[in-house]
């Protein structure tokens, strides 16, 4: 099989290789001039063979980007062939990207993509979305991308449903590593506990609690004993606030996943305005000592 690949990064770049090591001939183009095999996109669409549906697989931020790339490939490709969105575009782009494509009779595949960096080794779990027909037509490349036994892949249902279920596992996702962070904090703060890190290693084998998860934490605990090395600062990508805002349109409880997102935000407050006022409420109805902020010296520091 002869696949076009858009954008070469971090997971890109390693799942054109991944996709060689596989046998497909893989024409790649980036921004990046180092790392690109064509000059442009023109330029990769005439080097995939004419004799069989083109394949062009994109993998660039999504929004802006994405929608551009799209466009731009919808005046390039021809009927029969196929678009596959493979980056973390939100699921209701999914339906326009596919109706603009439509009209020049190329399909639209979106497919969701978890495995980060380490998918080049272990292959990546791909949720796709879209008619059996244009699936049908990128499987050779789903194959060389999923991990080497049976699971790994699946046609989620009609366009959207690939990144729909990709939003939903990082929702997940967030719970679970909040989860995960909650304990670790706990552990640090009881002086009972002498071996935090040894405490997470031995989850790791034999309960109901191992995961990739749970391995990738020891691993950073032990690179950076006490994470000293690290502000306690995280970012969302949006899926998050995605799964939360599918969850209110739909009437799902989702109590784990929108605490979690929720957490981050906090992370991002060097003072939480929030917790502010209800250390003042505090001090109002029960003459509760606060702690004074670096602003204001003069307020006696809380009686512990």
């Amino acid at each position: 099989m002869h696949i076009g690949l858009v954008g070469l990064g971090k997971m890109g770049g390693n799942m054109r290789t991944r996709m060689q090591r596989a046998g497909l001939t893989v024409v790649g183009y980036d921004l990046d001039p180092k790392v690109s095999d064509v000059g442009s996109l023109s330029e990769l669409v005439e080097q995939l063979p004419s004799d069989a549906p083109k394949v062009v697989w994109v993998m660039v931020p999504h929004g802006g980007p994405t929608r551009a790339t799209v466009e731009e490939l919808a005046g390039l490709l021809g009927q029969g062939d196929v678009v596959v969105d493979g980056g973390n575009s939100r699921w209701t782009d999914d339906p326009i990207h596919a109706a603009m494509l439509a009209e020049k009779g190329i399909g639209f595949v979106d497919c969701g993509v978890s495995g980060g960096v380490w998918g080049l080794e272990n292959g990546y779990a791909l949720m796709a979305g879209g008619s059996a027909e244009d699936v049908a037509k990128v499987q050779p490349a789903f194959d060389a991308l999923r991990p080497d036994d049976e699971s790994g892949f699946v046609h989620a249902g009609k366009i959207g449903a690939g990144h729909f279920a990709k939003m939903v596992h990082n929702g997940i996702e967030y719970a679970m590593m909040q989860a995960y962070a909650e304990g670790y904090e706990l552990l640090e703060k009881a002086e009972l506990v002498e071996n935090v890190t040894e405490v997470f290693d031995s989850w790791r084998v034999g309960t109901v609690v191992r995961s990739w998860l749970l391995d990738l934490l020891v691993k950073a605990l032990q690179d950076d004993p006490g994470l000293s090395e690290i502000r306690g600062y995280a970012e969302d990508s949006g899926e998050g606030r995605w799964t939360v805002e599918a969850a209110i349109d739909h009437a799902v409880p989702m109590h784990a996943i929108s605490a979690a997102l929720f957490a981050r935000f906090t992370s991002r407050q060097d003072e939480s305005p929030a917790m502010q006022a209800v250390a003042a409420m505090r001090q109002q109805f029960g003459g509760h000592a606060v702690r004074a902020t670096l602003e204001s010296p003069d307020v006696p520091p809380a009686k512990e």
